[in-house]
């Protein structure tokens, strides 16, 4: 992979739908999405302007769930509505191993001399939601959760900037691209039903009414995009080896410091098409201490948009 200086455009239709000759979400999609597969390594490159990045996996499994992330019957792993014309999706991928390393390019903005940045987890899943359109199999809105046990990081002070450095420099890329999604991210409005179809009739809950279909999409629809990172327990280390790298500096006695930091149920939750003065009651972690947020965000809407009106 390389990261672009402009993004790219949408990619479109499904291709999985275009090769079965197709337009709507339908059989192809849902065979596609019965798969379960099954990769004993996988190496991920990355290319960018400053660095270079690798990603190894190891046991990588990927499969389809109910929307209580379990396995069990696939016609329980998919949640249609036919009066809003949409369908939700649930994947899970798990691994037994992670290991991440990124080091300066020789042409990059790095310093002459730079310590690769290395990370090595234990096993790990990502939960994947999807909310689809069924007339052209287009994502609506998506919740990605990473998830992760204990983790043990330790970070040289020359690896911290460093990695200061790498986000640094991908920032202007993922700014650009931030700005192209939400330009094209959909508004809110009514979508219209299509006719129902055969396909629709065995793709519900067991005996499901209209009604209780609607309520069972309710319950697990995503209101907007999200992504969201929970580390169990995680040891950070950070060294101070800047005096190390100094000629003669442990002869004169100077060593560098330390310091340990340990968290606990760490969470990041990050909603990128959230408007200002919005409802955040859908939110992962919602409490009602956030309500006072909502207010103060609200008013602050309201004398911003009271000023562009006198203007």
């Amino acid at each position: 992979m390389r990261t672009c200086e402009e993004p790219r455009p949408p990619n479109g239709q499904s291709p999985i739908a275009l090769a079965a000759g197709q337009s709507e979400y339908g059989f192809a999609e849902k065979v596609v999405e019965g798969m379960f597969i099954v990769v004993n390594s996988i190496t991920i490159k990355i290319h960018s302007k400053a660095f270079h990045a690798s990603f190894e996996l190891w046991q990588l499994q990927g499969y389809s769930v109910n929307p209580n992330w379990q396995q069990s019957d696939l016609r329980l792993t998919r949640i249609t509505d036919p009066q809003r014309g949409e369908v939700l999706t649930f994947k899970e991928l798990t691994w037994q191993t992670l290991r991440i390393e990124a080091d300066a390019t020789d042409n990059g903005d790095q310093d002459p001399v730079t310590t690769p940045l290395r990370l090595i987890t234990n096993q790990g899943r990502i939960q994947i939601s999807l909310k689809r359109r069924t007339k052209d199999c287009n994502v609506v809105a998506s919740k990605l959760m990473f998830l992760l046990d204990d983790l043990l990081w330790v970070l040289t002070d020359s690896q911290l900037k460093a990695m200061m450095k790498y986000a640094e420099s991908l920032s202007e890329a993922m700014e650009k691209s931030a700005q192209q999604r939400k330009s094209l991210a959909p508004e809110s409005v009514q979508v219209t039903p299509p006719a129902p179809s055969a396909q629709q009739s065995w793709a519900q809950p067991f005996g499901a009414s209209p009604s209780s279909i609607g309520q069972y999409f309710d319950k697990h629809d995503m209101k907007e995009s999200s992504y969201h990172l929970l580390i169990s327990r995680l040891d950070l280390h950070i060294c101070d080896d800047s005096h190390a790298r100094e000629a003669g500096a442990l002869k004169h006695g100077m060593l560098g410091g330390a310091i340990q930091l340990t968290f606990r149920r760490m969470a990041f939750d990050y909603y990128p098409f959230h408007r200002a003065g919005d409802a955040c009651k859908h939110w992962v972690r919602y409490s009602e201490a956030m309500e006072t947020r909502g207010q103060w965000a609200r008013k602050l809407v309201s004398e911003f948009q009271s000023k562009i009106e006198k203007l």
